[in-house]
């Protein structure tokens, strides 16, 4: 692949691209702008962005052939309205070129999720997978749960649909396999086994209850399981159990015995599972009107690991096979695609599809519709689950539409809220304060939009909440008066709740009047009298502050909110305080960096062990020289 401007010359960045920019700033509508692009486009594969007048991508598409594929958004009346607004909001389009269309596929979907074009379909639920991996640095591995980007030279077993599942595979891998789980630091300082020894479910390396070899063999045996070896494994121990039995040591039969039995419970709890899947995702579309869901059963290794619903946002006249296929290409940019994808609907492009995640994955990849089989009921039960989850969605969704309307009518709002923010503060005696925000609407939670805010001022006085307050909400609006002015992304609040009383509401008023905000409304929540829940009251502007009775829906439902706004508020306030308490011993040395901290902690156990520690001991730490050594006792004895 190649890359250049729109003068088709040569550039140094981004290897492999053609990127071509039409602007037309004096243009009625976006048909001018397609009509000078597509002047200059090429018949190559490639991608295209519509780009609004804001800067906004508004849409995001590939092609086989661009100028065919750009071409066809002219004929206005063979395109749906919603992308005829989207041509008439058109303020340029932008181009890249690639050798593929299964090159194209891979760089729609990366910019797709990064981007989040209001006119594309899209994936909402980013979260990443959960992992199981043995970490293998330590003379005793442990094996432990792991989310985040993938650790190269290390064997990752799943991905899990959740961390419910990886826990308690955890707990059946403990049961059966005897597998530390506990930190480094706690390993090196036990003097005597912990509560897992005592219910079987830790062979206590720590205190040198198995040996390093013994200990391996436990290794081995886990990662077969987790290969998907459970029946060869069980015969194995099945043969030791015989042996231990035949020489008499019963006390070793029993353990073998035990395990047995913990692995026989693990396959019967196993859950849907076919002859045949090894390394395959079974994903299913179910459809009511505009509202779709999409259930992927993970399999790895002839297990079961668990399975996960997706509500896309797409458009009312888009296919089951086109919401499928963007979910597919979105889905698989965040890990690594399986062996086998089977789906119970065909996605417009199947062989593309199958050759950008063969790119993605570097081996090859199938996407296969089974008829019958084994396989055609996997998808089946599939696209049951993902039905009875849609129709949970949206009963779950009536009930809330319900709850905003009556929010609406004790507020005395003019209109139903699409969108509530709730804020709160927290801290510790007014150290380490932090604000935050959670978000609401007809969905429920919207948990991807919730914000922390770290309080800055520095001229706020301890414990000053209304102090705090304002500044959360002059940051938040101020930022979106700076970055969404016309309110057409969707971000701004119809209704604001502040945890608190007169003052907050005071506090919130004062903001919004700062900042020449009149159109949302602003309401404060506070517990009763001595902090009772349940005789909450509501706090308006310019009325006299009331409460609701105790079993009155609304009530239950604003509490609702307010407490889950505590609860993130003072998670991220104990995420500050923990990161700011573990920072002031060891992270300001100088020349202690993550390496010799790590070494610090295993050798010591902790950073405050390390804070009363003599030089010589200093010194005997792994990887602590004598010139440090001496650097980390002056830092915590500077009178010596």
């Amino acid at each position: 692949m190649h890359t250049s401007s729109g003068d088709t010359s040569e550039t140094p960045a981004g290897e492999g691209l053609h990127f071509d920019n039409h602007k037309a700033r004096s243009s009625k509508n976006g048909l001018s702008v397609l009509t000078r692009t597509i002047k200059t486009l090429s018949s190559s594969p490639g991608v295209y962005r519509m780009v609004g007048v804001n800067g906004e991508v508004l849409y995001v598409g590939k092609a086989k052939n661009l100028k065919k594929r750009v071409s066809s958004y002219l004929r206005l009346e063979r395109i749906p309205m919603r992308l005829q607004r989207m041509v008439f909001n058109t303020h340029s389009c932008e181009i890249i070129t690639t050798h593929t269309e299964a090159e194209a596929l891979l760089l729609e979907s990366n910019l797709i999720k990064q981007l989040k074009p209001r006119y594309n379909i899209l994936l909402r639920d980013d979260k990443s997978f959960p992992y199981i991996l043995i970490e293998i640095e330590h003379e005793f591995p442990r094996i432990v749960k792991h989310r985040g980007a993938r650790k190269k030279g290390i064997e990752h077993f799943g991905p899990f649909a959740s961390a419910r599942a990886v826990n308690s595979t955890l707990t059946a891998l403990q049961k059966v396999f005897l597998l530390r789980t506990c930190t480094d630091s706690v390993f090196a300082n036990r003097t005597r086994p912990c509560l897992l020894y005592q219910i079987k479910r830790c062979a206590a390396p720590c205190v040198g209850y198995v040996n390093k070899e013994t200990y391996g063999d436990y290794l081995r045996q886990a990662r077969e399981f987790l290969r998907g070896d459970s029946h060869a494994l069980q015969t194995e121990l099945a043969k030791l159990m015989d042996t231990a039995s035949a020489r008499l040591d019963y006390e070793a039969a029993a353990s073998f015995r035990d395990r047995i039995r913990a692995m026989t419970a693990i396959q019967a709890h196993q859950g849907i599972n076919f002859d045949g899947i090894g390394e395959a995702d079974v994903v299913a579309i179910y459809r009511i009107g505009n509202r779709s869901c999409i259930q992927v059963f993970f399999f790895r290794n002839g297990q079961n690991f668990g399975n996960r619903a997706y509500y896309p946002a797409h458009a009312a006249d888009d296919t089951d096979g086109e919401i499928i296929e963007a979910f597919i290409g979105q889905f698989y940019a965040s890990y690594p695609p399986p062996k086998e994808i089977l789906l119970n609907t065909t996605p417009p492009h199947r062989e593309v599809l199958e050759a950008a995640l063969a790119l993605r994955a570097k081996r090859k990849i199938k996407i296969s519709m089974p008829k019958r089989g084994g396989r055609r009921k996997l998808i089946d039960h599939t696209a049951i689950n993902a039905r009875e989850a849609l129709e949970r969605r949206l009963a779950e969704n009536t009930a809330q539409r319900e709850l905003l309307e009556g929010t609406a009518k004790v507020l005395e709002l003019n209109t139903t809220p699409e969108r509530i923010e709730v804020y709160d503060n927290s801290h510790t005696s007014g150290a380490h304060m932090v604000g935050a925000m959670i978000v609401t609407g007809p969905s429920g939670l919207i948990k991807t939009a919730y914000r922390k805010f770290n309080i800055k001022s520095a001229n706020l006085a301890p414990g000053d909440d209304y102090g705090a307050m304002r500044e959360v909400l002059t940051r938040r609006f101020s930022r979106a008066q700076k970055e969404d002015p016309d309110r057409s992304r969707g971000q701004w609040p119809d209704l604001v709740l502040l945890d608190g009383g007169q003052g907050q509401l005071n506090a919130g008023l004062s903001v919004f009047e700062d900042l020449g905000i009149d159109d949302i409304a602003l309401a404060a929540i506070a517990k009763g009298p001595n902090r009772n829940a349940g005789r909450e009251q509501l706090f308006l502007p310019d009325k006299t502050p009331f409460t609701l009775p105790s079993n009155h829906p609304v009530l239950y439902f604003l509490q609702r909110l307010r407490d889950e706004a505590h609860r993130y508020a003072i998670t991220a306030h104990r995420s500050k305080r923990a990161k700011t308490i573990g920072q002031s011993l060891l992270d300001e040395i100088a020349g202690i960096g993550t390496v010799r901290k790590k070494s610090l902690l295993r050798h010591f156990g902790s950073s405050k062990a390390v804070s009363v520690a003599g030089l010589t001991d200093l010194k005997a730490a792994p990887g602590i020289n004598a010139i440090t050594a001496k650097n980390i006792y002056d830092h915590f004895h500077p009178e010596g």
